[in-house]
Parts: structure tokens; C-alpha cells; sequence
């Protein structure tokens, strides 16, 4: 399993060490408000052998998210395969973040990261994400790191019941026109100004 390293993050394979905190993760109704109901402690833990499993299988998958000064776990990030049955194919990224970590750039660091190791390595010609259409705080870094919307591509979630999280919203980036094609080190981060969503 590769390891990726930015100037603030480690995203690497994940430890035994990792499952207590990506399980407080899980059980925070603000991290999960847009991904459904809060997960207990051994459907976590299960999530974490999946992509295990799934990064041994392919050569790519979710990486645990270290802060580089501290060491410390923050999330996960990463590339993974759509679901079947979903409207559109391809290989998505994506990124989890625990509270503490939202605001400082993290998630568009880790996205360029990720979108570089598909494009560079994987030799993915398109790289798609997704999120609910109220999810703005993601929806806002899928813009930062390059990746654009057609509203033509909107779509329902099957695998997700009647409510506020089935319409969802899907962005792309070509390979060459992603911003890890344009800038290998990402900008340094910057405070947003006021009104502006932190990510």
C-alpha cells in the first residue's frame, strides 16, 4: 500500500490504533449529517476491515489521514470504485474529516493528493465525486481542487431511502485539467473570509 505525503499530511495504511477515534468519527451526528444515520462501534470497525480489503484487492482505496505535525488521526481520503447500480461509473475520491480538523484545508490538500496518485500512477482518465446537494462544505472543495458540475449529472441515490440525502450532486475532472496536473504542492491554506464555508 502506498503511502502519500503533502506538506501537512501523511494519508497511509490504517492502524489498529485508528479505529477508536474513526469510530467517535462515525458516532458524531454532524460528521454523519450528510451520510446517513451514526454507525456503532462494530459497524466502524467493519468499515475499516472493507477498506483494508479493498486497498490489498486494487492498489488504491481509502488511506488514514495524519496530521504531520502531531501525528495525529484526522479522517480518512481516497479513491474507490462507484457502486454498481449507481447512474454513472468511474472511480470517485473523497474525504471524512473529524470535527476538530474542518476549516484548515485539509480535505483540498488530501483531494489533490488523491486525484495525483489516480491520474499519475493509476492513469485514470476521469475521476468523478459525489455528495448530497445540501452538503455545500464538500461541494465547495470538489470546486476548489478543479472539478466541475453539469446539473444534467444530478442524481437520485438508490442505495439511499426517500429524504434529504437521496438527491445528490456529481462533479469531474479530466486528467490534465485537475489542479494536481497544475500544481503538484497545494496552496497554502488561508482563512476563509467571512460568509465563506470552511471545508
Amino acid at each position: 500500500m502506498p503511502e502519500l505525503r503533502t506538506d501537512r499530511l501523511l494519508l497511509r495504511r490504517w492502524r489498529e490504533s485508528d479505529l477508536e477515534p474513526w469510530a467517535e468519527m462515525n458516532a458524531d451526528p454532524e460528521v454523519r449529517e450528510h451520510l446517513g444515520e451514526p454507525l456503532t462501534r462494530e459497524q466502524s470497525d467493519a468499515t475499516v476491515a472493507l477498506m483494508r480489503a479493498g486497498f490489498d484487492g486494487r492498489g488504491f482505496g481509502w488511506w488514514a489521514l495524519e496530521a504531520r505535525d502531531t501525528g495525529r488521526f484526522i479522517g480518512r481520503a481516497g479513491l474507490d470504485e462507484v457502486d454498481q447500480g449507481m447512474p454513472f461509473a468511474g472511480v470517485d475520491v473523497g474525504w471524512r474529516l473529524r470535527r476538530s480538523a474542518w476549516g484548515h484545508g485539509y480535505a483540498t490538500e488530501a483531494a489533490l493528493a488523491c486525484l495525483a496518485f489516480g491520474f499519475d500512477s493509476l492513469g485514470l482518465s476521469e475521476i468523478v465525486a459525489s455528495t448530497t446537494v445540501h452538503n455545500l462544505r464538500s461541494r465547495a472543495v470538489m470546486r476548489r481542487i478543479g472539478m466541475t458540475r453539469d446539473p444534467a449529472d444530478d442524481f437520485e441515490d438508490p442505495s439511499v431511502p426517500e429524504g434529504p440525502l437521496r438527491r445528490c450532486v456529481l462533479y469531474r475532472t479530466p486528467a490534465g485539467m485537475s489542479k494536481a496536473h497544475t500544481s503538484r504542492r497545494p496552496r497554502p491554506f488561508r482563512p476563509p473570509s467571512p460568509g465563506t464555508l470552511p471545508e
